[in-house]
């Protein structure tokens, strides 16, 4: 039964992914900077391989610094790309163990304000805020999916620590 909303979950960071991902191609194509754009088509084909290989750990890790490494370069290049830095922090709680998970968005959360900051010129309590909130409610719905997980894995049910 608690099958449903994590699927549900997981399905629907992958579609705020693409959907962040369809709108920084567009701004890039629209401003006419086809390298860029043609950059987020290629981390959008990166990411798009990560339900395929998140069940191999070490895949899973190389896939993820992978897309990490894609977004830096894009986001230091083009503004709207830095909003991707909002899935990837649930990329990082789903693939990694916790630990490392924590700091990974440890220290992609400051990035991205930094990013955004640079881009943006200055920074603001927008550009701290933003990213700061996404990283702690990305977080913690992590965390109540590992919960979820336990709980089927110990009612007997498959239970998988990243959610499912």
């Amino acid at each position: 039964m608690m099958d449903i909303p994590l699927r549900l979950l997981r399905w629907t960071m992958h579609a705020t992914a693409c959907g962040l991902l369809l709108i920084a191609v567009a701004a890039m194509l629209h401003e006419g900077r086809a390298a860029e754009a043609a950059g987020g088509v290629l981390l959008g084909l990166l990411y798009a391989a990560g339900p395929v290989v998140e069940s191999r750990p070490v895949t899973a890790r190389v896939w993820l610094a992978s897309v990490t490494a894609g977004w830096v370069v894009l986001a230091a290049v083009a503004p709207p790309f830095v909003w991707l830095a909002f899935p990837l922090l649930f990329a990082y709680l789903r693939v990694l163990p916790l630990w490392a998970a924590m700091f990974g968005v440890g220290m992609l959360t400051p990035v991205a304000i930094g990013v955004a900051a640079w881009h943006a010129g200055g920074l603001t309590a927008p550009l701290v805020l933003g990213p700061g909130v996404a990283a702690v409610l990305v977080t913690l719905l992590a965390l109540a999916c590992r919960a979820l997980c336990a709980e089927r894995g110990s009612a007997g049910g498959p239970g998988r620590a990243g959610g499912e």
